[in-house]
Order: C-alpha cells, then structure tokens, then sequence
C-alpha cells in the first residue's frame, strides 16, 4: 500500500499462538500491503474455539493473537487472498471492517 492511498479499511486476524510466527513473517515479506500492524494478545470462547492444551480445555478458552492491519479495502482483499493459499487452517479467523479515519500524532 502506499503512503497516497486513504486507508478505508481494517483486517483483523484471529490466529492461534502456534502460527504467530508464520503469520508474523508472512506479512513482514509483504510491506506493499502490510506496512505496519499491530499483534494483541486475546482468547477464544464460543463454538468456533478450538481448545488444544489442558490449560485451555479446563478454562474453556483458547489462546489467540490478533493481528490488526489498517488499509485499503482492494489490497487487504488481495493479502487475505494470499494468506490463505499459503497458511490454509480453519482456526485463522478474520473480519474486515470499514476504518473512518486514520493518521499520526505528528
């Protein structure tokens, strides 16, 4: 993406810890369309959650991170494309939603 374009829109991942580091370098071979990112760390609950430690089957939530990309709609269309024929799992969550504003502090 570049720095001319407005972003209008923020991909959201939901990836289990195990393919952090897979995901992770997946998008840093991809600055054009994931300059920048930001990873959370969250938990899983509900039917889509896939429990695979003991830890986890106890609390009943699974260990997640999100990854959280800001940018335009076409071009996180074409990552997310990408990223799914290179990393197929069914527990790699995502969603895409409209970003009103972006910009720095500076």
């Amino acid at each position: 993406m570049s720095n001319d374009k407005k972003y209008d829109a923020m991909l959201t991942l939901a990836i289990p810890v195990s393919l952090e580091e897979d995901v992770l370098d997946f998008l840093l071979l991809r600055p054009a369309w994931a300059g920048g990112f930001s990873v959370v760390d969250a938990q899983g609950m509900g039917r889509g959650a896939s429990l695979q430690s003991t830890m986890e089957k106890v609390q009943g939530r699974s260990r997640r991170k999100l990854v959280l990309i800001a940018g335009v709609q076409a071009d996180l269309r074409g990552l997310l494309d990408e990223l799914a024929g290179e990393i197929r799992n069914p527990d790699v969550a995502y969603w895409m939603a409209p970003l009103l504003d972006f910009g720095r502090l500076a």
